[in-house]
């Protein structure tokens, strides 16, 4: 597995791997929530977080251990998700750390989002491409769900968020051989946006 840090692009959405020039117009699309962020990540890009987070994800980035993109719809930063837990000896890469300001939640965003991502991972050469949803977001478990991925169960208490809250997390995934049935469900999804 060889995952390529480059744009990847849609009908809906295009996905640009971070550059300086994303910094601001994602603090904005971070701070259009800030009610979300302590509720349901175990780390903050919202208000003073921002500087800490973005650091921290561009030297992960220039490390070669993250692979974060800007999502942008129709030319606006909407929000964020990053190719993490990258483990190229296993062919496994865990897709997170995903956040849309609000309205851009719930439509063609995120499934868009999705279905480039989960294209270039297997492309790449990926047998598993996983995700980790905080236990007591049930709206990210039901999109999880409808993507099509499968629950696979909790790590109990596995991290301690930014605010000090213990979470536990609910592990989904798709693998390669599911990859197609997945697609074409998605893709399904996107021709009703069209």
């Amino acid at each position: 597995m060889k995952l390529r840090a480059e744009v990847l692009e849609n009908d809906f959405v295009r996905l640009e791997p971070f550059e300086d020039h994303h910094r601001e117009p994602l603090r904005a699309a971070c701070d259009a929530d800030p009610e979300l962020w302590p509720n349901f990540y175990y780390t903050s890009l919202g208000g003073e977080q921002f500087d800490g987070g973005w650091s921290a994800m561009r030297e992960q980035q220039a490390k070669g251990r993250r692979i974060p993109f800007a999502v942008l719809r129709e030319g606006e930063v909407v929000g964020l998700s990053t190719f993490i837990n990258i483990d190229a000896a296993n062919r496994a890469v865990e897709i997170g750390t995903t956040y849309y300001r609000p309205e851009a939640r719930g439509g063609v965003v995120n499934p868009a989002a999705k279905r480039l991502l989960l294209e270039h991972a297997f492309a790449c050469g990926a047998q598993r491409v996983a995700f980790q949803v905080d236990q007591i977001n049930l709206r990210s478990q039901a999109a999880m769900t409808k993507l099509g991925a499968v629950r696979e169960g909790v790590m109990r208490n596995d991290k301690i968020t930014w605010t000090g809250r213990v979470r536990s997390s609910v592990i989904f995934s798709i693998l390669a051989g599911e990859w197609p049935v997945v697609r074409t469900r998605l893709d399904g999804r996107l021709t009703a946006f069209s």
